[in-house]
């Protein structure tokens, strides 16, 4: 299985700490003391009063909006940015025992399912090839195409390159998201930009990048060149994502993206460009498309501001607080319930189809740290609005702080 660790830390960066619990065999006997970790002490119970770490937010000092219950009762205000009062491992207790087991059958029975609904809807759309069924198989096609990330390397290169995505590439890049999430350097995936990078894009490459549709457009050039601030690609086995050890790895998963392009340019010849193109074509578009929005929107905007962290101040557990859950609809189960999106992060290893048991046993352990998600229709409309305001106001983060939050650029708008 894929999310078997490699026996080896992560070239960038070197986040020793994470590696110990995110690929322990038994994460509910696994204890991380004070001297495992590399940055923070967050795994321990930390007075925030002792220590200055509001010295080093960048504005805004506090998050203006208020829990309603605080202001009620006269409390003190709830501060995202501020240390948890309790650490990873309680919230490992609190989840049952049964969530953490793995059972292979169960995981390939969803990827049959979703493969057979796939291909039976495609060749329902050929055979009647008209307008009013083509939608329904581009739909299905571009939620499901990127969802069995849980597969032995075998399958995951078929159906990974068969959407053209370099298995082992992204894979490993994917890996270092769920180790530095949180981090405004480290992070891998829609991580927020610096002032000065930001300051220093050219008028267009700033409007591409937050005017709509183009953002959701970006997974390709993703793999190719990744965000601006980082070099590499996921294709080249000499990338900075990659250690010398996973070059053949690398290689490897570039070949089978190279095969399946050629697959569809031999395709394209037997069927004809139109036929590939609404088989295919479209398809992929809608996956690009979805995966996009879903992965800004696990990390982007909550109508709370949400903290960014670096240097001292970030941790494994702290980053992970601050993705969010999103409602789906009636997309949640073909999504394998991946809008249950905290508890993913925390613990990576917890199977898909125990996620949302474990979410309900964790909430009450992280209280105010957890954002309940809006509910959804039967299809989650609601979420382009959320997108869209984001995509307004969440533009950069300063270049200095250890604490930072989305600042908004007025000339872009």
């Amino acid at each position: 299985m894929w999310s078997e660790p490699l026996p080896r830390l992560y070239p960038k960066p070197r986040t020793g700490h994470a590696q110990a619990f995110l690929h322990s065999p038994n994460p509910s006997k696994l204890r991380i003391s004070r001297t495992d970790f590399a940055y923070s002490s967050s795994f321990c119970l930390v007075n925030h009063k002792e220590r200055n770490w509001a010295l080093r937010v960048s504005a805004p000092l506090r998050v203006e909006q208020v829990e309603e219950e605080s202001k009620e009762n006269g409390g003190e205000e709830f501060d995202p940015g501020a240390p948890p009062p309790f650490k990873l491992s309680d919230i490992r207790a609190a989840i049952p025992n049964h969530c953490w087991v793995k059972d292979p059958w169960r995981s390939m029975s969803y990827v049959v399912r979703d493969v057979v609904v796939v291909f039976g809807l495609a060749a329902v759309a050929a055979y009647f090839n008209n307008w009013a069924v083509w939608p329904l198989y581009w739909f299905a096609q571009g939620l499901c195409s990127g969802l069995s990330l849980f597969l032995a390397m075998t399958v995951g290169h078929l159906l990974h390159s068969s959407i053209l995505v370099p298995y082992h590439g992204w894979r490993i890049s994917h890996r270092t998201h769920h180790q530095n999430h949180g981090h405004v350097e480290n992070d891998e995936s829609w991580h927020p930009l610096s002032e000065k990078i930001y300051k220093n894009l050219d008028n267009a490459t700033k409007k591409l990048r937050f005017t709509l549709p183009f953002p959701m457009l970006a997974y390709p050039i993703y793999l190719w060149n990744r965000s601006p601030g980082k070099t590499g690609s996921h294709f080249h086995p000499d990338s900075d994502l990659f250690v010398p050890s996973e070059r053949k790895d690398v290689i490897t998963s570039t070949v089978c993206w190279t095969a399946m392009v050629a697959l569809l340019v031999g395709l394209s010849f037997v069927m004809g460009p139109l036929q590939l193109l609404k088989l295919y074509g479209i398809p992929y578009l809608g996956f690009v498309t979805w995966l996009d929005l879903v992965t800004y929107l696990h990390h982007h905007g909550h109508e709370q501001k949400l903290p960014w962290y670096r240097g001292e101040e970030w941790s494994y557990l702290r980053g992970g607080l601050t993705t969010l859950d999103r409602d789906y609809g009636w997309i949640n189960n073909i999504h394998h319930d991946i809008g249950t999106h905290v508890i993913h992060h925390l613990f990576p290893q917890i199977p898909h189809y125990h996620l949302i048991e474990a979410t309900e046993a964790a909430k009450p352990v992280l209280g105010k740290y957890y954002r309940q998600p809006q509910k959804s229709g039967p299809l989650p409309f609601y979420l382009l609005g959320v997108l869209l305001r984001s995509m307004k106001k969440d533009h950069y983060v300063s270049d200095t702080g250890d604490v930072v939050y989305y600042q908004t650029d007025p000339e872009l708008n």
